[in-house]
């Protein structure tokens, strides 16, 4: 399994950015997919779910109303858009896959985003 984070960099503070996904090696429609983020000496934070088969999304409660999950099945991919960044949303970002069962599995390396004030 691949996983493969794109489109991070660097924004100024209430600015925007788009993060992709492109997973590959798994049956991409049945996965769960995840936004994780570690920022520098702290643990990874889950940030954003999204469930398969049109089930639902979930938030961390710091990012609700800013950042919105999506995913395009026929193209194996999920994305992060998010608004109105804040310094505190510098981390690295990094994507992940999984079950309601298991878990999130499989996490890919990671995107740098960094937000300056």
């Amino acid at each position: 399994v691949q996983l493969q984070a794109s489109g991070g960099g660097l924004v100024q503070a209430g600015g925007s950015l788009r993060l992709s996904c492109a997973a590959s090696g798994l049956t991409f429609s049945s996965y769960e997919m995840g936004w994780f983020r570690q920022a520098p000496g702290q643990g990874r934070e889950f940030v954003a779910g999204i469930r398969e088969n049109g089930g639902g999304t979930y938030y961390t409660d710091s990012v609700k109303g800013r950042f919105t999950i999506s995913r395009d099945d026929a193209k194996n991919t999920a994305y992060l858009q998010m608004n109105i960044l804040a310094p505190e949303d510098t981390a690295v970002y990094l994507c992940a896959a999984g079950t309601a069962t298991r878990g999130y599995r499989y996490f890919g390396q990671g995107t740098q985003v960094t937000v300056s004030s």
